[in-house]
């Protein structure tokens, strides 16, 4: 009779509980097999490491899938109808349309005025003088070429005067009078531009002229003596600070009559001329200003 175990000897098996370690099959002195042991432990530890993987994987799937569900289920109507939900009923919604918000108007500045800067000495502060109010060698209007005579400037107004006009002239504060001659053939015309300190002098002035309210006529530089003695025509006006006076007389010494209309024609484009010269100054110097 064997007293040996019947059939083969138990395996140690590491995942099974209360398996037996095996032994060397040849006599040994009853030493663990250190190297099976590590390499057991190895495989464990490694399996362990594919479960956490294989696990946390799955745990992301699940959360990124419970949110996609959620962000579906919070968006699931996507039929805009452009009313806001959980309002009071419409009875208690105020009536009427929302006031859209007002505004003031804006504009640009309005314009300035040129007659504004020729209305005083104060803002009239530009360069003045026979040469800026009567430039170049001739003048033209409409068809008609006047050529430029001899110019004049004086602060004694009253010497280039004559009849009633010295007297408005002082009076009223004149402080200089520029005068220039243009010619046209045998018919000449001096202009003559006396300077106020304030628009109401010069409008004061004009008003009390008359008639026989002239200013000198000036020859020389080629221009011989004119209304020296000869009836000639005469105009007078005012604008912002300046009266400015005409006289037309014909240089062979002939009386100006009704009938010559050139000496007239003469006169009246004369005196437009200094009303444009005079309100191109203000134009200059308001456009001037609004450019600051």
């Amino acid at each position: 009779m064997s007293y040996g175990q019947g059939g083969p000897q138990s395996q140690w098996d590491p995942w099974k509980p209360h398996s037996q370690q095996p032994w060397s099959s040849g006599g040994d002195d009853g030493t663990p097999d250190w190297a099976a042991l590590a390499e057991a432990s190895e495989t464990r530890n490694k399996r362990r490491r594919l479960l956490f993987i294989g696990g946390g994987a799955l745990a992301t799937i699940a959360i990124g899938t419970a949110v996609a569900m959620a962000v579906v289920s919070a968006n699931g109507d996507n039929k805009a109808s452009g009313q806001p939900t959980k309002l009071p009923a419409t009875a208690a919604l105020p009536s009427g349309s929302a006031t859209a918000p007002s505004f003031a108007p804006t504009s640009a500045p309005p314009p300035l005025d040129p007659k504004d800067f020729i209305s005083s000495v104060k803002k009239d502060t530009a360069p003045l003088s026979p040469d800026s109010l009567f430039p170049g060698t001739q003048l033209t209007m409409g068809s008609t070429v006047y050529k430029k005579g001899p110019t004049a400037d004086t602060k004694s107004c009253a010497t280039a005067a004559g009849g009633t006009l010295p007297k408005v002239l002082t009076g009223n504060g004149c402080t200089r009078l520029m005068r220039a001659t243009y010619t046209d053939g045998g018919t000449a015309v001096t202009v003559g531009v006396a300077v106020f300190d304030t628009a109401a002098q010069a409008a004061k002035a004009k008003a009390q002229t008359n008639d026989q309210s002239i200013v000198h006529s000036l020859f020389g530089k080629g221009v011989k003596p004119f209304c020296d003695g000869a009836f000639c025509r005469s105009t007078r006006n005012a604008y912002g600070r300046y009266a400015y006076f005409t006289i037309t007389g014909f240089l062979n010494g002939k009386d100006v009559t009704k009938k010559d209309t050139k000496a007239f024609s003469a006169g009246d484009d004369l005196a437009e001329f200094t009303f444009r010269q005079i309100n191109r100054r203000g134009e200059a110097q308001a456009s001037a200003a609004a450019a600051q």
